[in-house]
């Protein structure tokens, strides 16, 4: 039985990464007391790890004043995540910029082609210029776009995972070519 699942609507954000500055130096000592449950090992990690429920993020929190948020499902929740941690270092008494800039640094999306693939002659049929697959190293093939920007994990299963995008398109993008390359080469 062909499993008929359209590729497109098969994409899931994985995890969004996402990096601010507050523009103010922090004392972790102190922002460790006032994040209730956050983590600060400054032998095993250089920075607080403060994790929130909903939605469910990790805000890794430096004292030069960076911060760096992961675990997002989108970026509406990258940016109510930070929110939160704003929030709380303003209630601090911590300056910070009014509304410091979130530049996202990587989305990661998985989707689904609906079939397996034979990844020896993906691997030929996309050339090798841009692949890297060794079998005997990792189960899968990785495809290095350049437009999108973006690397695509090809797993047998016919399972995809895209990382390095900037924006939920670039998956789309990606996805979308994957499946154009594939079913052009007769491999899908």
């Amino acid at each position: 039985m062909v499993n008929t699942t359209e590729p497109k609507k098969s994409i899931k954000i994985e995890n969004v990464v996402a990096s601010t500055a507050i523009g103010a130096k922090l004392d972790l000592i102190q922002v460790i007391s006032v994040f209730e449950g956050a983590e600060y090992n400054k032998e095993r990690f250089p920075g607080v790890v403060y994790r929130t429920k909903s939605p469910k993020t990790a805000a890794l929190i430096f004292g030069s004043g960076k911060i760096v948020c992961t675990g997002a499902k989108s970026i509406a929740d990258v940016g109510i995540g930070l929110s939160n941690v704003f929030d709380k270092l303003r209630e601090m008494g911590v300056q910070i910029l009014e509304k410091p800039e979130i530049k996202i640094q990587n989305i990661v999306a998985s989707a689904d082609l609906g079939r397996g693939l034979n990844l020896n002659a993906v691997a030929i049929g996309l050339g090798l210029e841009n692949i890297e697959y060794e079998p005997e190293q990792f189960p899968g093939l990785v495809y290095r776009m350049s437009s999108p920007k973006v690397v695509v994990l090809l797993f047998g299963s016919g399972k995809l995972v895209i990382t390095g995008g900037k924006k939920p398109e670039d998956a789309e993008a990606a996805v979308e070519k994957i499946v154009i390359e594939l079913d052009g080469l007769g491999l899908l």
